[in-house]
């Protein structure tokens, strides 16, 4: 296991600025994702840590050593791509044994290396075909096998589950996360997928234009967002207007809430960032509100709501109690009560954060 410190890091392609004082650790053993939209900054920071790509500036050290001047191969890192890399004339077995017969490694030392990754990776039965005769999801886990077989210092993960089917990428991602527990292998796993990165990782790093905007466990930058951006990027969200109330609480859709205020001045117009999953809607005759649309998703129902003062809404209820809800009802929209503190952006800070990312956006899903 290995501890991985970037210390401000910032690299440059021509005119565009790739990573920007990126500064981030990851303990020994740890799984951190590293999520963002495409052009944040996270494969670079990926690149510069496996050495192919030099930083214009900062450092990066792995249990203290600085890698600077380190060449790619005496780095024992392991990796694993998108578009899998295997060699095609060899076979399952053969790609898992590369690494190691590379480093001349005697064969009576690599072979129950080999024996063990196939097992691990429910490849046995697959060891003898080559590239072209496996499914995706079986190349992959050759892939993965090959990585770990050298017992790398560091895996690194680039978008390795983005080519996949859904079903085939939901179960080699628990797969991953069960070979790095049982190795206790220290991995940087980048995505731009949400669900991923919240599913699998001890902790996420949310970027944005080459910065960390926010380090956490899935569950904490899930539910306490430390800005815009990642309350945005990270699930959906309901921008509702909120009004200051007494004791620092504010006033959101009639109830009055905790909230966590940003960049607000007393008496300007704010707004509460609300989750789906966060509102309860009732069928009301004289509503204003009116449901325009309603997704069955399984256990959940997911509603679209107009309301004259909120604009669009989404609204997520378990489907039993969604039963009776159909498109054109009018109801009426409340905050949950058992809700936690709500983000509240003041005027400002909604000015900034609509035009860096492209204009107003009341409900936002990054997927």
């Amino acid at each position: 296991m290995a501890a991985v410190e970037f210390t401000n890091v910032r690299k440059s392609f021509g005119g565009t600025l790739a990573l920007e004082d990126f500064s981030m650790t990851i303990e020994a053993g740890e799984l951190v994702c590293l999520l963002g939209p495409s052009g944040c900054g996270k494969t670079t920071a990926l690149r510069i840590l496996a050495g192919f790509e030099v930083p214009d500036a900062g450092s990066v050290r792995v249990d203290g050593q600085d890698l600077a001047g380190v060449r790619v191969e005496r780095r024992n890192f392991g990796m694993v791509f998108q578009d899998y890399s295997l060699f095609p004339n060899m076979t399952a077995r053969q790609n898992i044994a590369y690494g190691m017969r590379a480093r001349r490694m005697p064969r009576p030392q690599w072979m129950p290396v080999v024996e063990r990754m196939l097992e691990m990776t429910d490849l046995g039965p697959h060891a003898h075909k080559y590239p072209h005769q496996l499914s995706g999801g079986q190349k992959q886990r050759v892939a993965l096998a090959r990585a770990l077989a050298t017992s790398p210092r560091v895996l690194l993960l680039d978008e390795p589950l983005s080519a996949l089917d859904a079903k085939v990428r939901e179960a080699l991602r628990d797969e991953i996360r069960r070979l790095q527990r049982d190795l206790g292998i220290t991995t940087i796993f980048v995505t731009h997928d949400q669900h991923e990165a919240l599913a699998i990782c001890d902790r996420v790093a949310v970027m944005s234009n080459g910065r960390v905007e926010q380090v956490s466990t899935p569950r904490e930058l899930y539910q306490r967002p430390a800005n815009a951006f990642v309350a945005d990027f990270v699930g959906s969200m309901n921008r509702v207007p909120a009004a200051a109330a007494p004791a620092g609480r504010w006033v959101v859709l009639g109830s009055i809430v905790d909230g966590l205020s940003i960049g607000g001045d007393p008496g300007d117009p704010s707004v509460a960032l609300v989750r789906p999953e966060q509102l309860l809607i009732h069928s009301e005759p004289q509503a204003s509100a009116a449901v325009t649309a309603l997704w069955f998703l399984g256990p959940i129902t997911r509603a679209s709501v107009a309301d004259s003062n909120c604009g669009t809404l989404t609204v997520d209820m378990l489907s039993d109690a969604a039963a009776g809800i159909v498109v054109g009802d009018r109801v009426s929209i409340a905050v949950r009560d058992d809700v936690g503190p709500l983000l509240i952006l003041g005027s400002a800070v909604m000015r900034s954060h609509d035009r860096s990312s492209g204009g107003g956006r009341v409900n936002v899903e990054a997927g």
